[in-house]
């Protein structure tokens, strides 16, 4: 883990909204930085210029793996720290908030802000956060918009390294896995990638093609809303959500965070030739429908699989046997002031 100082830290004038008391003072606040994002991958001297832009106004930390920053969040809960700049993928932004959960504890996290370091920065767009690292970064730092509190969900997931707990904004299963399994193994290509191969299944789901097939098809699992096991066995989406836009316009959980203690849940077990044809629904905001649809906000659900299976987290592609989802913490997120 790697630490770069000195501390001299601006002056950050986080005037938050719903009563999180207002102030303006010298602040303590920290970057941290995922060197193996996307954009830092790639640019190798994206990094300096990032530091540059922090040198003299917060703290960069720069950490390689979730050990590392496990640490640096429990030394921050330490030495304490009154804002958290997470830069990196939406994958960076859920690992940082739930190292950040669990060395401060769900009541007492700092205050949080996204910086895209990744190829999509799905969360962070849905809170208005675009641009380059460097640019979000001054933006950031000169002007900063009022702190809001944002909605996160809590996945408990049973797994063979034993229960793993999580805190994010994202989650799915069915065809948002398969999805962002054909996304990687086609390199991770961005917006215009994810289109594209939204656009093949899309049609493909049309002419019963392979592709489409494999994505759409009903995965075998049980879901149980709300201490109810729902009929279908197999779902080809599943899909719980505190932010409406999964991605490229996808408006699936177009009810999130309406009610920061339910997150928004919508299932279905329509066949592809079904579902695919639904598309322009999602993108209007509008419900799936069709036999068995679930659409509602929720406390709580339980997915099973038969044995493992797979889920997604704020684009992390992970496995469990079971899965619990239910409303996470309330986050103070600060962003760039708009112009």
């Amino acid at each position: 883990m790697g630490s770069i100082e000195p501390m001299a830290v601006g002056a950050v004038d986080l005037r938050p909204a719903r009563g999180y008391a207002s102030r303006r003072r010298t602040m303590r606040i920290d970057l941290v930085v995922n060197p193996q994002a996307s954009q830092y991958r790639r640019r190798p001297a994206l990094l300096e210029r990032v530091c540059c832009s922090a040198r003299g106004r917060c703290a960069v930390h720069v950490t390689a793996d979730l050990d590392e920053l496990g640490g640096l969040c429990r030394e921050l809960a330490r030495r304490g720290t009154d804002l958290v700049i997470l830069s990196g993928g939406d994958g960076t932004l859920m690992a940082g908030v739930t190292a950040l959960a669990d060395a401060f504890g769900p009541e007492r996290l700092p205050a949080v802000a996204p910086i895209p370091g990744g190829t999509v920065g799905t969360v962070a767009r849905n809170w208005g956060v675009r641009g380059t690292p460097v640019r979000c970064l001054r933006q950031l730092l000169d002007r900063p918009a009022p702190a809001h509190r944002r909605p996160s969900i809590e996945i408990t997931a049973e797994t063979a390294r034993g229960t793993e707990r999580r805190i994010g904004f994202i989650w799915g299963t069915g065809l948002v896995a398969s999805f962002f399994r054909s996304y990687y193994e086609h390199g991770a290509p961005g917006h215009a990638g994810a289109a594209a191969l939204v656009a093949r299944i899309f049609l493909g789901s049309f002419a019963g093609r392979a592709y489409a097939r494999e994505v759409l098809d009903p995965l075998p699992c049980t879901l149980e809303v709300e201490g109810e096991t729902l009929a279908p066995t197999a779902w080809s989406l599943v899909c719980c959500a505190v932010v409406p836009d999964l991605g490229i316009h996808m408006m699936v959980t177009y009810r999130a965070a309406e009610d920061p203690q339910r997150p928004h849940l919508v299932a279905s077990a329509l066949a592809p030739r079904q579902l695919g044809p639904r598309a322009p629904l999602v993108l209007a905001g509008r419900r799936i429908g069709g036999r068995n649809h679930v659409d509602r906000l929720v406390r709580q659900l339980v997915l099973r699989f038969p044995s493992v299976g797979p889920y997604v987290l704020d684009g992390e592609l992970l496995e469990a046997s079971r899965v619990t989802v239910r409303a996470g913490p309330q986050i103070a997120v600060v962003t760039p002031a708009r112009p």
